[in-house]
C-alpha cells in the first residue's frame, strides 16, 4: 500500500483542473478543484449530469491525468507517476465497485473475489476468501456463478473482491443504481458497516437516499465544488440536487 506524509486525508485534490479536447473544443470537466476526503470516513459525490462527478473519480484514481493541479493518495502525490506504478497502485491501494458488478460470468463468487490477489502476483488462500466472502454475508455462496445470484449478492460479491487487498480507499460508481430499493438497503448497510471499521469510502451516486447514508454530499456543478451537506438527510440531499438542476 502506498504511504506519503501525515496527511487527515485519505485522497486530497488540490486545484484540479481536467480539459478534454483543444482549442476551441476544449471542455472544462473540472475546474480548479480542492477537496479532501478524510480517511475512515464516506463521502458521496452529486450533481447535474456533466457536472464532473465521473471525471473527479478518475482523476482521484489515477485513471486520467489531471490538466494542471495535484491528486495525492494518503498524502503521496500521485499527479505525474508513472503509469506502471498507478497500474499497481490500483490493484493493491485502491478498491473498485461498479454499478453493474463487473464480475466474470465463468468463475465461481470465490474465484472473482480471489482474483485481484492473483492479478497482484499473490496466491490468496481459501481461508482469506472465504472470510472475505463471509463478511458480506455470502459464505455460503462461493461456489456459485454470478447468474446464480441474486443482484443485490452479485454487488456484494463485489464489494468483496475490492475489500480483499484491504484498500486505503474504496471508490464506488452508482454501486445501488442497479439494484431493488431492498438489495439496495444492504448494499449500504454494508458499507456503512465498512465505514465503521475505517474504511475510507468515496461513492458517486444520483440517488439521493443512497447519498444520505454517507457521512457527507458534496455538490458539482459544471466542474466545480458548489456546495456541501454533513449529516445529510434524503430531504436534505433531494432539495439541494433539485436546486442544482434547476440552475442548470
Amino acid at each position: 500500500m502506498i504511504i506519503g506524509g501525515t496527511t487527515p486525508f485519505a485522497v486530497e485534490l488540490r486545484a484540479v483542473t481536467k480539459q478534454y479536447g483543444s482549442k476551441s473544443a476544449t471542455v472544462r470537466a473540472l475546474d480548479g478543484v480542492s477537496l479532501g476526503f478524510p480517511s475512515g470516513t464516506w463521502t458521496a459525490v452529486m450533481g447535474p449530469s456533466g457536472s464532473g462527478k465521473s471525471t473527479l473519480l478518475h482523476c482521484a484514481t489515477g485513471l486520467d491525468r489531471v490538466t494542471s493541479g495535484q491528486v495525492l493518495l494518503t498524502g503521496a502525490d500521485i499527479t505525474q507517476a508513472p503509469e506502471a506504478y498507478l497500474t499497481t497502485l490500483r490493484r493493491r491501494a485502491i478498491g473498485f465497485v461498479f454499478q453493474h458488478f463487473n464480475l466474470i460470468a465463468s468463475l465461481t463468487a470465490a474465484q472473482n473475489v480471489a482474483l485481484p490477489l492473483k492479478l497482484a502476483g499473490s496466491r490468496p488462500s481459501t481461508q482469506v476468501v472465504t472470510e472475505a466472502l463471509s463478511r458480506v454475508g455470502l459464505a455460503d455462496r462461493q461456489h456459485h456463478r454470478p447468474r446464480e445470484l441474486s443482484g443485490g449478492q452479485q454487488q456484494r460479491v463485489a464489494i468483496a473482491r475490492a475489500m480483499i487487498t484491504r484498500p486505503a480507499v474504496l471508490f464506488a460508481d452508482e454501486p445501488t443504481g442497479a439494484l431493488d430499493s431492498r438489495s439496495a438497503r444492504t448494499v449500504l448497510a454494508l458499507l456503512k458497516d465498512l465505514v465503521a471499521t475505517g474504511q475510507t469510502i468515496i461513492m458517486v451516486t444520483h440517488d439521493p437516499a443512497a447519498a444520505a447514508a454517507a457521512d457527507s454530499v458534496v455538490f458539482l456543478s459544471d466542474g466545480r465544488v458548489v456546495d456541501r451537506l454533513d449529516r445529510p438527510t434524503t430531504h436534505a440531499v433531494a432539495d439541494r440536487l433539485a436546486r442544482l438542476e434547476e440552475s442548470c
